[in-house]
């Protein structure tokens, strides 16, 4: 088995969407912990509302190519729409920021507020989360 952590933010009916893709990952993965989701401005497109963002820790029996194809799998089930601006408002986002252990997403460096969810459900992380 091998263990993620996702990343998910959405600013689109974010309640709704963070729940429904946590629902996702609970029944069809094994969702570990969840973190509390936090308020955050928009990165790259300021004219948008701000965005709420959390992280899925989960079990899974997918290598990381795979989960990655899941994740935007369950991205277009739940809604997402992918227009010109990369960085416009989104139902959800969907991204591996770890997994087993190893950091793989560069946000995790430039986002604090993502190295302080990742840290809610994975508090022994505290040394990888640091940029070497």
């Amino acid at each position: 088995m091998n263990f993620a952590i996702i990343s998910a933010g959405s600013n689109i009916n974010p309640e709704e969407n963070l729940e429904k893709a946590r629902t996702v990952f609970q029944k069809e993965q094994r969702l570990v912990a969840s973190a509390i989701p936090r308020a955050t401005k928009p990165v790259g497109f300021a004219e948008q509302p701000d965005f709420l963002n959390t992280v899925y820790f989960i079990e899974t029996g997918l290598d990381v190519t795979s989960l990655n194809a899941y994740c935007k799998a369950v991205e277009r089930r739940l809604g997402r729409v992918r227009g010109p601006n990369k960085f416009g408002p989104r139902a959800i986002d969907l991204d591996i920021a770890v997994f087993n252990g190893a950091v793989i997403d560069n946000d995790v460096y430039e986002r604090e507020f993502l190295r302080d969810l990742i840290l809610e459900v994975a508090p022994g992380m505290k040394d990888a989360l640091v940029k070497k």
